[in-house]
């Protein structure tokens, strides 16, 4: 096999491949040799069929599977021999006037990932910042919980119902005074002021008392799922069957054991475990964009455009799909194109330090171990319908680019709490806003529009506050996932974030 580097542009590379015809035709003959016992035609014994026959029938198969074998070792040759590290997968062509017989001449281009001088993880300051969750917000916790268990008792007579009060009715919606499907109930239990219901269908019957007759106009909102509902007015007649007034909630052991609990103080242990979790998964986000933001600082170097592309578009997609669900589309897509910039940016962040991250775990021995990816696994496959999941592990195990896709955020992980561990960390504790605005502000400071949720964050362009859909890009992780090998440094999928609640969902004036 003869190899011809024929362009070396930066991360480019770009070669022409001969393959020898006789390499070819002796693997066809391979080939014939070890199928020709397995032909059965008419008039000859199982595994006696004269060779030039099995030629004649199978030979344009053969052929074809002969020559791509011999390509892909040709392609894992010419990585070997060369040393390179592909960044994404080689793009091959075969030359024109390929003909059985003759020489095969490949172009082959690709791009190869950076040689990055192993980082030194020594010096690294980090400043941890901690909310330490109060009483008050334990007591909150506990009265949220309450109020998904409230109860309700009848009101006295002739009370009319005020926000918070539950009410028991009779409704028949109608559509130009015709009722329609989906629109009519009895005994329909509704709190009011809970926003269960349309807009403006529960602020009509505060006041309203039991045996009470009334007719309320609302409007189905835009998004409604029923699209014969859609952005139509709409009359309920309603009969007040019933008020009821909420019952008064008190924090005691009673009331943790209707929960299940032996006490109230075991309820605000759970409670305060659970804020204590979430204030420290803050507590992560701030210290691994910090993290980041040092790493980011001190290295830079040329990444492959291939990746970073795909990391853009993957933002992009994400972008672009929200954008759409907004009141005002058009804008919000005019919005995020005059920012395109500033999200490739983002998006050539991203790889930069998935690789450089990737290199920190090389350089210092880590792995995921069989057990940990065992466990990633399964845990993958429970998102899976149970007749599915056999099928997810049986893809996973035949696909090492999916393994990879599925190894790399845990890798990252790991890497970043070597890091953690290797680093100085001094502690400083603050209020919830005051992590929040850390994790939410630029590379030089600045505070960025605030992201419905504290995921990792790419940073908002200098100088700038970020628009309003910058946060959907940041709240992702700001690393591509780095990977575990120079195989699979190939940053994996984002996650994309959860649809909003729309503000119903069903046929009748509810969610």
């Amino acid at each position: 096999m003869q190899i011809v580097e024929t362009s070396n542009e930066g991360l480019k590379r770009a070669f022409s491949v001969t393959i020898p015809a006789a390499d070819i035709a002796a693997r066809i003959e391979g080939e014939i040799k070890k199928i020709a016992p397995q032909v059965r035609m008419p008039g000859f014994r199982p595994g006696k069929v004269p060779v030039n026959l099995v030629r004649k029938l199978h030979g344009p198969a053969i052929h074809q599977e002969a020559l791509q074998t011999t390509i892909r070792e040709a392609l894992d040759k010419l990585v070997a021999d060369q040393g390179l590290r592909p960044a994404t997968q080689p793009a091959v062509s075969l030359a024109d006037g390929y003909d059985e017989g003759k020489d095969a001449q490949l172009d082959v281009s690709l791009e190869v990932l950076p040689v990055i001088a192993a980082p030194s993880t020594d010096g690294l300051v980090l400043e941890k910042l901690v909310v330490p969750v109060t009483d008050a917000e334990v007591e909150e916790a506990v009265a949220r919980i309450a109020q998904g268990q409230k109860s309700f008792s009848d009101a006295e007579a002739g009370a009319k119902a005020r926000s918070g009060d539950q009410i028991v009715i009779d409704f028949v919606g109608k559509l130009d005074g015709v009722a329609f499907d989906g629109g009519t109930a009895e005994d329909a239990p509704l709190e009011l002021g809970a926003g269960r219901f349309i807009p403006g269908f529960e602020e009509q019957l505060v006041g309203v008392a039991a045996g009470d007759e009334t007719t309320i106009n609302v409007t189905f909102p835009e998004d409604y799922p029923a699209d014969n509902l859609k952005g139509q007015v709409a009359t309920f007649d309603i009969t007040v069957k019933a008020v009821k007034v909420p019952g008064e909630f008190v924090a005691n052991d009673e009331f943790a054991k209707q929960l299940g609990l032996e006490s109230i103080e075991q309820l605000r242990g759970l409670m305060r475990g659970q804020l204590e979790q979430e204030t420290a998964g803050l507590t992560r986000t701030q210290m691994k964009r910090q993290l980041l933001d040092v790493l980011a600082a001190g290295h830079d170097f040329a990444v492959p455009p291939s990746m970073v592309e795909a990391e853009f578009e993957q933002i992009w997609q994400q972008l672009t799909q929200e954008a759409g669900n907004e009141e005002n589309p058009e804008e919000a897509l005019k919005e995020i194109e005059a920012e395109k910039d500033d999200y490739r940016r983002i998006a050539e962040r991203r790889v930069r330090l998935g690789l450089l991250l990737s290199e920190i775990g090389q350089a210092n021995g880590v792995v995921i171990t069989n057990q940990e990816m065992d466990m990633l696994i399964r845990q993958a496959a429970q998102q899976y319908r149970e007749q599915d999941r056999q099928r997810f592990l049986e893809y996973i195990r035949s696909e090492p680019m999916a393994a990879a896709q599925l190894r790399a955020p845990l890798y990252e992980d790991k890497v970043v709490d070597f890091l953690f561990d290797k680093a100085e960390v001094t502690t400083r504790e603050v209020t919830r806003e005051a992590l929040q605005a850390a994790i939410e502000a630029d590379e030089d400071g600045n505070p960025a529009a605030s992201a419905e949720t504290p995921a990792e964050t790419a940073p908002a362009p200098k100088k700038k506050a970020a628009p309003k859909k910058k946060a959907a890009a940041e709240a992702t992780d700001e690393a591509a996932p780095a990977a575990e090998t120079d195989a699979e440094v190939t940053p994996a999928p984002k996650k994309k974030a959860a649809p909003k609640k729309k503000a119903a969902a069903t046929d009748a004036p509810g969610e």
